[in-house]
């Protein structure tokens, strides 16, 4: 199958990094399904993209096991197939003292960052188990957090490192299906949620700097790469980050 004829589903697709990876597939041929909690942005992506009828746009929230059955089931009507899931949707809390974290806050971000990203790769698995030709690539949303936390930041973090254990058990249980799962790793791309990098962000030795960031495009591209490999081939973890942002070493 060309991949120009290829259907990818991403959530998280109205801003940041998956709306990067949305245009970046849209400019490519692919037919896109973006997934995300509110209408408008999804829209803007979509008009932006110029690419008229190989968008389709569906508000879900990704912790509802309804909704993201909904989702798939609207994405195979339109489109026929789901080639490739971009599990990207993830949020983060309030950047407070670990003991002053509410259950309440710690539940949201396992609701999205972890069930969440579970319910989509059970569905795609579905999806991609059934289809003709069988089979299909799911890319994980990980981040640099997901082997190396910062301050303030136990709830964020402890479903990052989920999302790895998520990786490697998927694409363990997807060989038998020709499913072939990965996951990205992002250093500070220049997002919304990472502009508080530029305004300086709180260090491990306890400073507070401005950490440099990376045109979040590039990421984009990775996605992309990743996606249009062939199913024989998988890229099992993609670390992708500004060059020079305190991660390699000690800070």
């Amino acid at each position: 199958m060309s991949h120009h004829s290829k259907v990818a589903l991403i959530t998280g697709a109205g801003s940041g990094i998956g709306k990067a990876a949305a245009l970046a597939l849209l400019q490519d041929g692919y037919r896109v399904v973006l997934v995300g909690r509110r209408e408008p942005p999804l829209q803007a992506v979509a008009a932006l993209s110029g690419a008229v009828g190989r968008t389709l746009v569906v508000p879900t929230d990704v912790s509802d096991e309804a909704s993201v059955v909904a989702l798939f089931d609207a994405a195979v009507h339109a489109f026929g197939r789901v080639d490739v899931l971009f599990n990207n949707a993830g949020i983060s809390a309030p950047a407070v003292l670990l003991e002053d974290l509410t259950l309440a806050q710690w539940q949201n971000v396992v609701d999205v960052n972890l069930t969440g990203m579970f319910l989509c790769l059970r569905q795609a698995f579905r999806v991609m188990k059934a289809q003709n030709p069988q089979g299909g690539r799911i890319i994980n949303n990980g981040s640099i957090a997901a082997t190396t936390p910062r301050p303030n930041s136990i709830a964020y973090s402890a479903t990052k490192h989920a999302v790895t254990g998520l990786t490697k058990s998927a694409s363990l249980d997807g060989r038998k299906y020709g499913i072939a799962v990965g996951q990205i790793d992002v250093g500070n791309a220049a997002t919304d949620m990472a502009q508080r990098m530029q305004a300086g962000i709180l260090q491990a030795h306890g400073d507070v700097m401005v950490e440099p960031v990376m045109d979040v495009n590039i990421v984009g591209q990775s996605v992309l790469y990743m996606a249009n490999l062939p199913l024989q081939a998988n890229v099992l973890f993609h670390t992708v980050m500004a060059t020079n942002m305190p991660f390699v070493g000690r800070g």
